[in-house]
Protein backbone atom coordinates (compact mmCIF):
# COMPACT_ATOMS: atom_id res chain seq x y z
CA UNK A 1 0.00 0.00 0.00
CA UNK A 2 1.12 3.41 -0.84
CA UNK A 3 1.34 5.89 1.85
CA UNK A 4 2.57 9.50 1.52
CA UNK A 5 2.22 12.48 3.13
CA UNK A 6 -0.22 15.50 2.14
CA UNK A 7 0.42 19.08 2.53
CA UNK A 8 -3.21 20.30 2.63
CA UNK A 9 -2.25 24.32 1.94
CA UNK A 10 -1.47 22.91 -1.25
CA UNK A 11 -4.47 20.41 -1.43
CA UNK A 12 -6.33 23.46 -0.88
CA UNK A 13 -4.97 25.63 -3.26
CA UNK A 14 -5.25 23.16 -5.98
CA UNK A 15 -8.93 22.46 -5.14
CA UNK A 16 -10.25 25.59 -5.51
CA UNK A 17 -8.51 26.17 -8.93
CA UNK A 18 -9.81 23.42 -10.11
CA UNK A 19 -13.34 25.10 -9.67
CA UNK A 20 -13.46 28.86 -8.43
CA UNK A 21 -16.89 28.28 -8.02
CA UNK A 22 -16.67 25.59 -5.83
CA UNK A 23 -16.96 26.20 -1.62
CA UNK A 24 -15.02 24.90 1.13
CA UNK A 25 -17.26 24.03 3.80
CA UNK A 26 -16.70 23.48 7.34
CA UNK A 27 -17.97 19.67 7.30
CA UNK A 28 -15.73 18.94 4.10
CA UNK A 29 -12.76 16.39 4.60
CA UNK A 30 -10.43 19.24 3.20
CA UNK A 31 -11.39 21.79 6.15
CA UNK A 32 -10.85 18.67 8.59
CA UNK A 33 -7.20 18.47 7.00
CA UNK A 34 -6.64 21.70 7.51
CA UNK A 35 -3.51 22.57 9.64
CA UNK A 36 -3.22 18.81 10.68
CA UNK A 37 -0.37 15.96 10.09
CA UNK A 38 -2.00 13.99 7.76
CA UNK A 39 -1.08 10.47 5.89
CA UNK A 40 -3.42 8.89 3.09
CA UNK A 41 -4.00 5.33 2.24
CA UNK A 42 -3.50 5.23 6.56
CA UNK A 43 -6.93 2.93 7.49
CA UNK A 44 -7.98 -0.08 5.62
CA UNK A 45 -11.30 -0.01 4.88
CA UNK A 46 -13.66 -1.54 2.49
CA UNK A 47 -17.32 -1.19 2.03
CA UNK A 48 -20.13 -3.91 1.25
CA UNK A 49 -23.93 -4.35 0.93
CA UNK A 50 -25.67 -6.16 3.72
CA UNK A 51 -27.59 -9.15 2.58
CA UNK A 52 -30.98 -8.31 4.44
CA UNK A 53 -31.05 -4.47 4.49
CA UNK A 54 -29.32 -3.21 1.57
CA UNK A 55 -27.58 -0.80 3.46
CA UNK A 56 -23.84 -0.10 3.29
CA UNK A 57 -21.72 -1.59 5.45
CA UNK A 58 -18.21 -0.01 5.68
CA UNK A 59 -15.70 -2.41 7.54
CA UNK A 60 -12.50 -0.65 8.86
CA UNK A 61 -9.20 -1.48 10.41
CA UNK A 62 -7.63 0.97 12.90
CA UNK A 63 -4.37 1.13 14.63
CA UNK A 64 -5.98 1.95 18.03
CA UNK A 65 -9.32 2.25 19.55
CA UNK A 66 -8.55 5.33 20.93
CA UNK A 67 -9.02 8.80 19.27
CA UNK A 68 -11.72 9.56 16.85
CA UNK A 69 -13.12 8.21 13.69
CA UNK A 70 -15.33 10.03 11.10
CA UNK A 71 -17.21 8.47 8.34
CA UNK A 72 -17.75 11.38 5.06
CA UNK A 73 -19.37 10.65 2.22
CA UNK A 74 -19.56 12.42 -1.31
CA UNK A 75 -23.02 13.48 -2.89
CA UNK A 76 -22.79 11.10 -5.99
CA UNK A 77 -20.38 9.16 -7.34
CA UNK A 78 -20.29 11.88 -10.21
CA UNK A 79 -16.76 13.35 -9.32
CA UNK A 80 -13.92 14.58 -11.49
CA UNK A 81 -11.22 13.14 -8.98
CA UNK A 82 -11.89 10.55 -6.11
CA UNK A 83 -9.12 12.57 -3.89
CA UNK A 84 -10.67 15.90 -4.43
CA UNK A 85 -11.22 16.11 -0.21
CA UNK A 86 -13.84 19.06 -0.50
CA UNK A 87 -16.18 16.52 -2.02
CA UNK A 88 -16.69 14.75 0.45
CA UNK A 89 -18.85 15.65 3.52
CA UNK A 90 -19.34 14.58 6.96
CA UNK A 91 -21.79 12.15 8.37
CA UNK A 92 -22.23 12.42 12.11
CA UNK A 93 -22.82 8.76 12.98
CA UNK A 94 -20.79 6.26 15.31
CA UNK A 95 -19.05 3.43 14.37
CA UNK A 96 -19.42 0.12 16.13
CA UNK A 97 -17.21 -2.44 16.97
CA UNK A 98 -16.50 -5.73 14.62
CA UNK A 99 -14.78 -8.83 15.14
CA UNK A 100 -15.32 -7.84 19.18
CA UNK A 101 -13.44 -4.45 18.27
CA UNK A 102 -10.28 -5.74 15.96
CA UNK A 103 -11.85 -4.02 13.20
CA UNK A 104 -15.15 -1.15 13.72
CA UNK A 105 -18.10 -1.25 11.22
CA UNK A 106 -20.12 2.08 10.08
CA UNK A 107 -23.48 1.43 8.85
CA UNK A 108 -25.27 3.84 6.68
CA UNK A 109 -28.54 4.32 4.34
CA UNK A 110 -28.08 2.81 0.69
CA UNK A 111 -29.05 5.43 -1.62
CA UNK A 112 -27.32 7.18 -4.51
CA UNK A 113 -24.28 5.62 -4.97
CA UNK A 114 -21.07 7.58 -3.72
CA UNK A 115 -17.43 7.76 -2.54
CA UNK A 116 -16.47 6.86 0.73
CA UNK A 117 -13.85 8.05 3.35
CA UNK A 118 -12.64 7.01 7.01
CA UNK A 119 -10.50 8.92 8.99
CA UNK A 120 -9.13 8.30 12.31
CA UNK A 121 -7.16 11.28 14.22
CA UNK A 122 -5.36 9.45 16.51
CA UNK A 123 -1.24 10.12 18.11
CA UNK A 124 -1.12 13.77 16.99
CA UNK A 125 -2.09 12.34 13.17
CA UNK A 126 -5.26 12.49 11.18
CA UNK A 127 -5.05 8.91 9.29
CA UNK A 128 -7.32 8.59 6.24
CA UNK A 129 -8.77 5.66 3.86
CA UNK A 130 -8.00 5.23 -0.01
CA UNK A 131 -11.54 6.37 -1.58
CA UNK A 132 -14.03 3.81 -1.71
CA UNK A 133 -16.63 3.54 -4.28
CA UNK A 134 -19.88 2.09 -3.30
CA UNK A 135 -22.22 -0.09 -6.13
CA UNK A 136 -24.67 -0.93 -4.06
CA UNK A 137 -26.88 -0.33 -7.12
CA UNK A 138 -24.72 -1.95 -10.10
CA UNK A 139 -23.22 -4.51 -7.99
CA UNK A 140 -24.56 -5.12 -4.66
CA UNK A 141 -21.93 -8.06 -3.10
CA UNK A 142 -22.82 -11.58 -3.04
CA UNK A 143 -23.17 -13.51 0.10
CA UNK A 144 -22.77 -16.92 -0.21
CA UNK A 145 -20.99 -20.43 1.67
CA UNK A 146 -18.57 -21.23 -1.42
CA UNK A 147 -15.43 -22.07 0.15
CA UNK A 148 -13.84 -25.60 0.04
CA UNK A 149 -11.69 -26.13 3.32
CA UNK A 150 -8.86 -28.70 3.48
CA UNK A 151 -7.88 -30.06 6.77
CA UNK A 152 -5.44 -32.62 5.99
CA UNK A 153 -2.52 -30.96 8.16
CA UNK A 154 -3.17 -31.02 11.40
CA UNK A 155 -4.39 -27.27 13.08
CA UNK A 156 -3.57 -26.15 9.16
CA UNK A 157 -6.56 -25.76 7.69
CA UNK A 158 -6.13 -25.12 3.86
CA UNK A 159 -9.15 -22.60 2.12
CA UNK A 160 -9.93 -22.56 -1.48
CA UNK A 161 -12.19 -20.43 -3.08
CA UNK A 162 -13.03 -19.60 -6.78
CA UNK A 163 -10.69 -17.60 -8.26
CA UNK A 164 -11.72 -13.81 -9.48
CA UNK A 165 -15.60 -14.89 -9.60
CA UNK A 166 -17.24 -12.11 -10.29
CA UNK A 167 -15.11 -9.99 -11.71
CA UNK A 168 -12.87 -7.12 -10.86
CA UNK A 169 -10.64 -8.73 -7.95
CA UNK A 170 -8.18 -6.77 -6.87
CA UNK A 171 -7.37 -8.62 -3.60
CA UNK A 172 -8.86 -10.52 -1.07
CA UNK A 173 -9.43 -10.61 2.79
CA UNK A 174 -9.76 -13.84 4.48
CA UNK A 175 -10.52 -13.40 8.70
CA UNK A 176 -10.39 -16.43 10.72
CA UNK A 177 -12.11 -15.91 14.17
CA UNK A 178 -13.54 -17.84 17.09
CA UNK A 179 -16.89 -19.03 17.81
CA UNK A 180 -17.81 -15.90 20.01
CA UNK A 181 -16.22 -13.39 16.78
CA UNK A 182 -12.69 -12.70 18.41
CA UNK A 183 -10.58 -12.33 15.68
CA UNK A 184 -7.64 -15.01 14.97
CA UNK A 185 -6.12 -13.70 12.28
CA UNK A 186 -6.61 -11.27 9.22
CA UNK A 187 -4.67 -11.95 6.11
CA UNK A 188 -4.71 -10.58 2.22
CA UNK A 189 -3.41 -12.57 -0.60
CA UNK A 190 -3.58 -12.03 -4.34
CA UNK A 191 -4.34 -15.64 -4.92
CA UNK A 192 -7.54 -17.48 -4.52
CA UNK A 193 -6.20 -19.69 -1.39
CA UNK A 194 -4.81 -19.11 2.50
CA UNK A 195 -3.61 -21.96 4.63
CA UNK A 196 -3.41 -20.96 8.26
CA UNK A 197 -1.04 -20.40 9.08
CA UNK A 198 1.55 -19.93 6.31
CA UNK A 199 2.06 -16.36 5.05
CA UNK A 200 4.06 -17.10 1.96
CA UNK A 201 0.99 -15.52 -0.16
CA UNK A 202 -0.02 -12.90 2.29
CA UNK A 203 0.83 -9.80 1.01
CA UNK A 204 -0.85 -7.66 4.32
CA UNK A 205 -1.20 -8.94 7.54
CA UNK A 206 -3.28 -7.37 10.24
CA UNK A 207 -2.25 -10.09 12.81
CA UNK A 208 -1.06 -9.74 15.74
CA UNK A 209 1.65 -12.51 16.72
CA UNK A 210 1.99 -16.00 15.74
CA UNK A 211 -1.69 -17.28 15.76
CA UNK A 212 -2.53 -21.13 16.29
CA UNK A 213 -6.39 -23.42 16.83
CA UNK A 214 -6.87 -25.49 18.92
CA UNK A 215 -8.31 -29.26 18.19
CA UNK A 216 -11.55 -29.90 17.82
CA UNK A 217 -12.80 -26.35 18.20
CA UNK A 218 -15.52 -24.77 16.08
CA UNK A 219 -13.86 -21.51 14.49
CA UNK A 220 -15.22 -19.12 11.47
CA UNK A 221 -13.37 -18.52 8.20
CA UNK A 222 -14.93 -15.23 6.57
CA UNK A 223 -13.73 -14.29 2.60
CA UNK A 224 -14.05 -11.10 1.58
CA UNK A 225 -13.27 -10.61 -2.23
CA UNK A 226 -12.38 -6.89 -2.65
CA UNK A 227 -12.34 -4.22 -6.10
CA UNK A 228 -9.44 -2.12 -6.70
CA UNK A 229 -11.98 0.82 -5.86
CA UNK A 230 -12.40 -0.95 -2.31
CA UNK A 231 -15.80 -2.37 -2.81
CA UNK A 232 -16.37 -6.03 -1.27
CA UNK A 233 -17.60 -7.55 -4.12
CA UNK A 234 -18.42 -11.18 -2.52
CA UNK A 235 -18.26 -12.30 1.08
CA UNK A 236 -17.73 -16.09 2.10
CA UNK A 237 -18.46 -17.35 5.16
CA UNK A 238 -17.85 -20.72 6.42
CA UNK A 239 -17.87 -22.35 10.09
CA UNK A 240 -15.36 -25.05 10.54
CA UNK A 241 -14.37 -27.61 13.03
CA UNK A 242 -10.20 -28.39 13.14
CA UNK A 243 -9.00 -31.71 13.61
Amino acid sequence: MKIFKVIVIVLMIVSCSQDDDSVITEDSLLSYMFDKNTETGAVIACSATDPISNEILTFFYPESNEGSFRFYKTESAAIEIKLDFSKYHQLDMESTPFFNGYLRKYTSASVAEHWIIITHEWNGELKISNPIRTKQLEKPTVWNDAVTINQDELLMPEFNWQLNALGDNAIYFQIISEENDELISGTYTYENSFQFYDTTNVVLNITEGIPQLQNSALYNFTLMDVSLDNWVNLVSQKSFITR
